[in-house]
């Protein structure tokens, strides 16, 4: 697996990212103990080293099991982990939301599960909707200057609120606001209008999530499959529920024949040519490999330009592609911010 550079950090990192929310049995579905590690053992050996939890993924489990996974080589990977909702079912309102009090209390504890004693790449998980981006930036700042975390980044957070966090940390000298992370698929491509304009201009690292569209693209639930139907109370899950979905998951399937992929592949492949990290979460070793195989795919400009037009939202529905989709480095002049 190739390496690239992460925004306009030092940092390099995988060309996708391991996401481990199935890292775990608390939420009542994921992967158990042995299955996780054969999912991160194998990620590992294709050179990944990009690895995506949260304090609330499996209430916790999901960093305690990395813990382990990490022990004797973590200085081998970038260890991102988020906050805002806190590891157990019903937390107390003073460890939630994206307060200094929720960040520290959440960052102590995360580093303590992780059994580490930095996080490469703090996330803020989303919006709180009450906590300013001031005491946002100074509180990531504070940690950053405590030595408990390295980088920090805005998950799910509108382009105009990272606009104005990243400038605030350049006008307060704090620790830079260094990526973003945002959903990203064939089937949600709303970030293209001004998600990913904002995050390039700003030379932030970029990271999308989703991008199987919560498995749909994948074909499988036309198959009677359940995945994320089910898990999470049907919660980020995306339904074949227009025309244009059927039309897309059509022309992913033909295209999967075509080149001897796997859909998931396709899938995967169409959303690393936009110059963003795929972040991946398989719940199944099998799920890890076809997932990886996407780094082999090869499409062809006419086979961009196909699944691009039967996605198109509107006029601006195509983030600019940077150099070829795998090769790392990025080739196209950024916009100005």
């Amino acid at each position: 697996m190739k390496h690239r550079s992460f925004g306009r950090t030092g940092l390099r990192v995988s060309q996708i990212a391991l996401g481990t929310a199935n890292f775990g049995t608390r939420w009542g579905h994921g992967a158990d103990a042995e299955t996780s590690a054969a999912i991160f053992n194998a990620y590992a050996e294709a050179g990944g080293a990009f690895i995506d939890t949260a304090d609330i993924y499996q209430f916790g489990e999901s960093e305690e099991t990395l813990a382990g996974l990490l022990a004797g080589r973590r200085d081998m990977f970038v260890l991102a982990t988020k906050f805002t909702n806190g590891a157990v079912p019903g937390a107390g309102r003073l460890v939630t939301g994206n307060s200094r009090q929720a960040m520290v209390a959440s960052v102590e504890a995360s580093l303590k599960r992780l059994k580490t004693d930095r996080i490469d790449l703090l996330w803020v998980h989303h919006p709180d909707g009450i906590t300013p981006s001031e005491e946002i930036v100074r509180g990531l700042d504070d940690l950053a200057r405590a030595g408990k975390i390295l980088y920090a980044g805005l998950s799910n957070f509108p382009a105009w609120r990272l606009a104005r966090a990243v400038t605030l940390a350049e006008m307060t000298r704090a620790v830079p606001i260094a990526a973003a992370q945002f959903e990203h698929s064939l089937v949600h491509r709303l970030a293209e209008e001004d998600t990913f304009p904002a995050a390039r201009a700003l030379g932030l690292g970029m990271v999308t999530w989703s991008p199987l569209g919560g498995g749909l693209l994948t074909g499988k639930y036309r198959a009677g499959e359940t995945g994320r139907a089910e898990a999470l109370g049907g919660r980020v899950f995306q339904a074949e529920n227009t025309s244009q979905r059927s039309a897309i998951v059509d022309t992913v399937l033909d295209i999967a024949r075509e080149t001897g992929a796997s859909p998931d592949q396709v899938a995967i492949a169409w959303a690393g040519s936009h110059g963003a990290v795929p972040l991946i979460g398989p719940r199944s070793f099998a799920q890890l490999t076809s997932n990886l195989g996407a780094l082999t795919v090869e499409l062809s400009g006419a086979q961009l330009a196909r699944l691009d037009t039967v996605s198109a939202t509107g006029p601006t529905s195509e983030a600019p592609r940077a150099g070829a989709p795998w090769d790392g480095v990025e080739t196209a002049t950024a916009p100005v911010a």
